[in-house]
């Protein structure tokens, strides 16, 4: 029976009143699963049985063993989480709790109720990282066991697990269950590709577990000659990171050179670099292939020295080389340190959860689900490179970041005043990729505006995203309650004949407010600015509240202010004036297309009259007689459309295309072209041609398109001919 084999297990290491609570916690949860199977047919108590063995094989404490064999009770069986504690105490029914609620993690749940678990369990992790390792020793014993699964319950599994648990046990450094989790999710995701490339491997086994042996050999007669004890290990490459690899370099299994890896493990860290000397005189380095990660350790706590050699047979093989601290951190990561709670410190461990603590405290200004679901992946799960700020503190962000990225992880006020930065004591772009030993310096200044919209198309991480978006955020609100408020003053000023604010002071706005859902005015400006709701519908409102609870603010009939009569509609030329030349043709730009309240400037043409271009329309750079610019200007009297372009990307869903044009379509504009393309990282971008009346309107539609879930940048493009 597996029990039998669990007890053997921690009859190793437990001492025998540790053993009894273990032997106790399978009693209660074999009591609790009579009668219970699972889909395989076996009876259900074997699953936390198998996983308290995965836990016994990192040596997990017992309070830990107990969780996991129990961790399915309470949502499984009639027992209750008070029991748990009556029987157990508080420390095993808090880990039994949480393990419970991450078991409702789904992946393909609506992303909300995804996003929310998801933060739970980050949460959960704080509290305790226990209950995450334990949630991880379920998850790889369900995958061995998927076989009995439906097919798209395996697929389904197998999604999860890549993008979630797998990159998660990386981040706590398990190794062991790394690895596992990659390969079964890799066979049950795409089960073709996965055993073609076995089939590969397997073809070529025996020859490489040659070379290996050579290789060992030749290491073990190196470092005895030199007095050096030492263990000299070889190891396989997990299959999915040798797919991935393929995959990212576009290359076949024979243009893979680390399938070898050989691994020493010393006793000193100055065995280590010993070692690595020895080894390159014997054989012949790979240039950029050295890697020192006992120096400057992963977020994680691994540490080794890692270096690609030429070997016997000219084979490119990788080597690891460590201390047996090192190599039992690298195995079982955070579980090499199961007691730390018992003690009052650990500042070791805490620099190696420090990333947890990153993510918790900017995950709370997230509101988007797309928004944290794009974090997890790029800032949690992703490769990192590793920098230095000037006092020598590392930070470790995710490959391709910048500057500016640098500088939001530092702080917020660090970013928004960022005007320069410097690289190695050198000045550097904004934009420049961060090398991993880089030491950076960000300058900043207090006469900063603030972020550029720019920067959005530079930053990498989510992070930085989201800290620039919501300063943004927080400034178009200001401008959208200031246009809002002189919008609606002068329509209940047109329809009502009376001043806003003393619908205000009467009460009669507060009264529309409530029952409009708003919770203050500065929303409802906000609103009508954004094209949330009109100013039209807000007066009829306010004008039916007033005739009910204030009718002696609204004036008599026969006092009402006369109707405006639009004006008919004319041609967008004549709302230019051009200065001293009355009745000139004039033609508006088709290479920036401008529109009423961008600033403006004419250009008297050979037989076609004047030509009027945005002053910041690249064609300027290239007229090059200036005699014969003249002075324009925008007639306000004139309402006509006029023809604009946006660029939209965002992260492509469902649904987004339609959304972004109904914003449009609301505002009143005609749409008169549009497309969408989709991009392989899972983005998209939407090109909208449409006719809007000035520019006012056009920052109402862009502000309205960038509160759309999944928006990251809109942005005005220059019209025809760019």
């Amino acid at each position: 029976m597996a029990v039998k084999k669990l007890q053997a297990d921690i009859g190793a290491y437990l001492t025998e009143q540790d053993r009894e609570l273990v032997q106790r916690a399978y009693v209660f949860a074999a009591k609790a699963h009579e009668g219970q199977f699972r889909l395989s047919g076996e009876e259900y108590i074997e699953h936390p049985v198998a996983v308290a063995r995965i836990l016994s094989e990192l040596e997990g404490d017992a309070h830990t063993l107990a969780a996991a064999l129990l961790h399915d009770v309470v949502e499984d069986t009639d027992i209750t989480l008070e029991q748990i504690t009556q029987e157990f105490g508080t420390e095993i029914a808090r880990l039994v709790d949480g393990v419970t609620k991450l078991s409702r993690i789904q992946f393909h749940s609506r992303m909300e109720e995804q996003v929310s678990n998801l933060r739970k369990m980050f949460l959960a992790m704080a509290e305790d990282w226990r209950v995450v390792v334990i949630r991880l020793a379920d998850r790889l014993h369900n995958l061995r066991t998927l076989d009995a699964l439906p097919l798209e319950k395996q697929r389904q599994t197998a999604e999860e697990t890549l993008d979630i648990y797998a990159p998660l046990a990386h981040r706590l450094g398990i190794w062991r269950f790394k690895w596992e989790l990659e390969d079964l999710g890799f066979r049950y995701l795409y089960p073709e590709e996965y055993q073609a490339l076995a089939e590969q491997i397997a073809s070529k086994r025996s020859e490489r577990e040659a070379e290996v042996a050579m290789v060992i050999s030749r290491l073990q007669s190196l470092l005895s000659d030199h007095g050096i004890q030492a263990e000299v290990q070889g190891r396989a490459k997990n299959l999915y990171s040798i797919y991935r690899k393929m995959q990212r370099q576009g290359t076949d299994l024979s243009q893979i050179y680390d399938l070898l890896a050989v691994r020493v493990i010393t006793a000193t860290v100055s065995d280590c670099y010993e070692v690595l000397g020895l080894v390159h005189n014997l054989w012949k380095p790979m240039p950029g292939r050295f890697k020192d990660y006992i120096a400057m350790p992963k977020p994680n706590g691994y540490q080794s020295l890692h270096t690609t050699v030429l070997g016997p047979l000219g084979q490119p093989f990788e080597l690891q080389i460590r201390t047996r601290e090192m190599d039992r951190t690298a195995e079982y990561g955070s579980a090499a340190h199961w007691k730390y709670k018992e003690r009052k410190s650990d500042q070791s461990f805490d620099q190696k959860m420090s990333w947890l603590r990153q993510l918790l405290d900017w995950q709370r200004e997230m509101t988007d689900a797309g928004e944290f679901m794009e974090a997890l992946k790029i800032d949690v799960f992703n490769d990192e490179v590793f920098v230095f700020t000037p006092k020598g503190d590392v930070i470790d962000l995710p490959v391709g970041s910048t500057p500016l990225d640098f500088a939001y992880r530092i702080h917020t006020d660090v970013g928004h005043r960022c005007v320069g930065a410097k690289g190695n004591g050198r000045r550097v772009p904004l934009s420049y990729k961060l090398n991993t030993g880089d030491i950076v310096e960000i300058l900043t200044s207090r006469q900063s505006s603030g972020p550029s919209r720019d920067w959005l198309d530079i930053v990498k991480t989510s992070q930085a995203r989201s800290k620039i978006r919501s300063f943004f955020r927080k400034q178009l609100r200001e401008e959208d309650i200031a246009r809002g408020k002189a919008t609606l003053e002068a329509e209940v000023q047109q329809k009502l004949g009376v001043k806003l604010g003393d619908l205000i002071e009467a009460g009669v706005a507060g009264n529309v407010l409530r029952k409009m859902n708003y919770p203050d005015i500065q929303s409802l400006y906000a609103a009508i600015s954004y094209g949330g709701i009109s100013a039209v519908h807000v007066t009829t409102k306010l004008r039916d509240e007033a005739v009910r609870t204030a009718p002696d603010l609204l004036p008599k009939r026969d006092e009402e202010a006369p109707k405006v009569v639009p004006r008919k509609p004319r041609g967008p030329e004549e709302a230019v004036i051009v200065k001293g030349m009355d009745g000139i043709l004039v033609r508006l730009a088709q290479c920036c297309s401008p529109v009423p309240g961008d600033p403006i400037i004419g250009y008297i043409t050979r037989g076609r009259g004047v030509t009027v271009h945005r002053l910041d329309c690249p064609t300027l750079m290239s007229l090059t007689d200036t005699e014969r610019f003249i002075e324009t200007a925008w007639q306000t009297e004139v309402r006509a459309s006029y023809p604009v372009e946006i660029l939209a990307e965002g992260v492509d869903r469902p649904g987004l295309f339609a959304e972004i044009t109904s914003v449009i379509a609301d505002m009143g504009s005609n749409i008169t072209n549009a497309t969408a393309r989709g991009r392989p990282d899972g983005t998209g971008t939407i090109n909208i041609q449409f006719e809007t009346h000035d520019l006012d309107e056009l920052k109402k539609v862009v502000a309205g398109i960038r509160q759309i879930e999944g928006i990251i940048t809109v942005k005005r493009v220059f019209g025809k001919g760019r």
